[in-house]
Order: C-alpha cells, then structure tokens, then sequence
C-alpha cells in the first residue's frame, strides 16, 4: 500500500495527529508522509502503532514525545523536547535538535544525526540515545537509567546529579557534574557501543574510542561527609 501524504501548508496539524491516533492496520497504510512541516509544534506525539512517518523537513517543540512503537524520522532540525518522554520504537534526526533532547525517555532509540543541545537525556529513564555530534551543558542531568552515546564532544556539568544511566563519550568532556565520575570501560560497556552504533548506522566512529561515564554513588542518600557536593 503506499504511503499517506499530508501537506501542512493545506492540512490542520489536529487533522494530522487525529488521523495518526485513530488508525486500522488492517486497511489504513503504515507509512506516513508530513510534507512543509516548518516548524510546526508537537507533529506525531503520543503514537502507539507500529507505523513509519516521515517528517520532511523542520519540526518545532516535542515533535514524537510520547513515542511508542513508531518509527520517524524527521529530515531537517528539530526543536526543543523531541521524543520527550518516549516510551518505544525509534526517532531519528537527520539534523540537529535543541534542548532537552529524549528528556525522561522510558526505552526505544533515539539518534541525532548532527549535535544536541543543552540537556540532552535529562532525567532519561532507559532510553537509548546516541549523537553523531555533540551534547551541550546538563546532558543526562539526573539520569536515573538507559545510555546515552556521544561521539563527539560534551559541554559542562556532564551527568550532574546522575542516578545508574551510563554515558559514553568519545571527544572531550568540559566538566563533569556532581557525583558523575569517569569509570572503567568493560567488555561489556564496549559491546553495549558497538550495537548502538549499529542501530545508529554509524560506522565510521570506533567504539574503542569511547570513555565511559557514571555515578560515584554519594548523592543516593545524605551524608554529612558529602555536604560539599549538594
């Protein structure tokens, strides 16, 4: 069957987003076309059927939050919040996003072609994350689980405040955050890399080239001793 094509310049986003919530696999395609997004907030939240969309061109705010089991890709930039919260599935984008990329993301992947901007993964929940770029200041701010994958550099206070996610950067790390420490690269941390940049279609970029990130575990609970690091 082919694909559904919706033009935003002639089409309401609601009619988009109604169209996409309400469908019968059984008739209706599973492929999804938004043409002259420009910009437009919140294209494609809250999905819950195995479809593909493809989003040609720039999306605003939280374009995929809430993603389960879909796959989009957005071919241009993206706003703030995208796949804020997503639960499944996998968003990609072509270009780069703005603050708060998969903030508190509970699973599925999410992969940022170009650079991320401040507070990628903030407060990720499982979500996997990977950025072909760079992450900005605050990413993975209170992450309490999932990866976040990173080949390029990151800004300041990375992992501030962060819980068991783990956080993998090949380039160069500013700063780190309170209770973030650099820690060993295991077998195990080097496999965890190696797939995700497999799922990523990144090839060019050695997994052995990542060092690892995570929590020294002295925030979980107060200590007197630890006072200078609140």
């Amino acid at each position: 069957m082919s694909a559904e094509t919706f033009n935003l310049l002639e089409t309401e986003l609601r009619s988009l987003n109604d169209r996409l919530h309400h469908l019968d696999l059984a008739k209706d395609p599973d492929h999804f076309i938004v043409e002259e997004p420009r910009g437009k907030h919140n294209i494609a939240c809250g999905l819950t059927d195995e479809i593909t969309v493809d989003i040609k061109g720039h999306a605003g705010y939280y374009c995929a939050g809430m993603n389960q089991r879909a796959t989009l890709t957005i071919h241009g930039n993206c706003g703030v919040g995208v796949a804020e919260n997503m639960m499944s599935g996998t968003v990609r984008v072509e270009g780069s996003a703005s603050q708060s990329a998969g903030a508190t993301g509970n699973g599925g992947l999410l992969v940022i072609n170009g650079n991320a901007a401040a507070r990628c993964g903030i407060s990720m929940k499982g979500i996997a994350i990977v950025v072909r770029g760079s992450v900005g200041h605050l990413s993975a701010f209170m992450a309490q689980a999932g990866n976040l994958v990173v080949c390029g550099d990151a800004g300041d206070s990375l992992g501030d405040s962060i819980y068991e996610a783990k956080l993998f950067v090949a380039g160069e790390v500013k700063s780190l955050g309170a209770d973030c420490i650099e820690k060993e690269m295991r077998p195990e941390h080097l496999e965890t890399v190696t797939v995700l940049l497999k799922q990523a279609g990144i090839d060019d970029v050695d997994p052995k080239s990542f060092k690892r990130y995570g929590s020294e575990r002295k925030l979980y609970n107060f200590n007197i001793d630890n006072a200078d690091k609140y």
